[in-house]
């Protein structure tokens, strides 16, 4: 009998343990194509320390069960080591969303961020404290991270991410002081300043809704009116007309275009006529640098998987 109790109690146990799952499942992929080393076992070791820390931390305080994980992708290709602890490197983050009633995923982000370095030794213990940041390595992994929950949560819900860029925006803040670049404005247009920036900034609040009626009242319901649910989509994105007339060529829409042109042309290739010209328009306007791209809508026959 006590046997069957232990028995019992492991596996309830091992349920809880699968109810109880962190936010994010996160692939971190080191690659290291110009550099000659013997030694492999430190990005091995860097590659194994840096998952764990993206997937044993917990980001938020809501509860996931396991198959509501936000799915993500962390490639770090390192191009030089100039000393035993010091690394030169661009990160890729990708993250993506499950659609309702399908087993489509849908692009969420798709970023590089050419200016990484970082310290790293092996055998120390990672760690992180937003209010007083030290290391740029967890830095940037915790930035990103609040940013790939934060658009996963307002695809969710209108501006529900809010208190994910919050967190995002305070690792920019305490990160001022570190010699490392990317955190300050004045380096670049389109660096982790402006981007967390941009995603806090009132002017870009219809973009931020467009990501949830593009998500909820578009691709999630497309299962009971594709049609229905595209013509949401294509009046929603009416408003980021504003956005571009108040912040031509910010960041943020360039950044959300990059992750979306391929889907969005695959969306409207079943369109009508009048539709595509429609949002032809829109398009070639709000994300000129896809214009010709955006032209093929008239022309293609949808893809497999995507916008069906």
């Amino acid at each position: 009998m006590m046997k069957v109790r232990i028995f019992i109690f492991a596996i309830i146990s091992l349920l809880a343990i699968g109810a109880n799952a962190q936010e994010l499942n996160c692939q971190i992929s080191i690659m290291t194509p110009q550099i000659q080393a013997s030694d492999k076992s430190i990005y091995d070791k860097l590659q194994t320390d840096l998952r764990d820390f993206m997937n044993n931390r917990k980001w938020t305080s809501d509860e996931f069960l396991n198959q509501e994980r936000i799915e993500c992708s962390f490639v770090i290709t390192i191009s030089d080591r100039p000393s035993t602890d010091e690394f030169k490197a661009n990160i890729q983050i990708q993250s993506r969303r499950p659609v309702y009633k399908s087993s489509y995923n849908t692009p969420m982000f798709n970023h590089q961020d050419n200016n990484f370095t970082f310290k790293y030794v092996q055998d120390q213990l990672i760690e992180f404290d937003e209010s007083n940041i030290s290391s740029n390595l967890t830095a940037v992994l915790a930035y990103y991270a609040y940013i790939v929950i934060g658009l996963d949560y307002d695809s969710f819900s209108p501006e529900g991410g809010s208190p994910y860029f919050a967190k995002a925006q305070t690792i920019v803040n305490n990160a001022q002081s570190l010699p490392d670049i990317g955190w300050r404005a004045f380096e670049s247009t389109r660096n982790r300043y402006w981007l967390v920036e941009n995603l806090m900034n009132v002017s870009f609040k219809p973009l931020r809704n467009f990501i949830y009626t593009y998500h909820r009242q578009g691709f999630d319901k497309f299962s009971d009116n594709i049609t229905d649910s595209r013509m949401a989509v294509t009046e929603s994105m009416k408003d980021l007309r504003k956005v571009y007339q108040d912040k031509p060529n910010s960041f943020l829409m360039q950044a959300f275009f990059t992750a979306k042109v391929d889907e969005i042309i695959n969306l409207y290739s079943q369109a009508t006529s009048n539709e595509k010209n429609d949002v032809i328009q829109i398009l070639s306007l709000v994300d000129p640098a896809n214009t010709l791209k955006y032209q093929g809508i008239m022309t293609t026959t949808p893809a497999a998987g995507g916008g069906k």
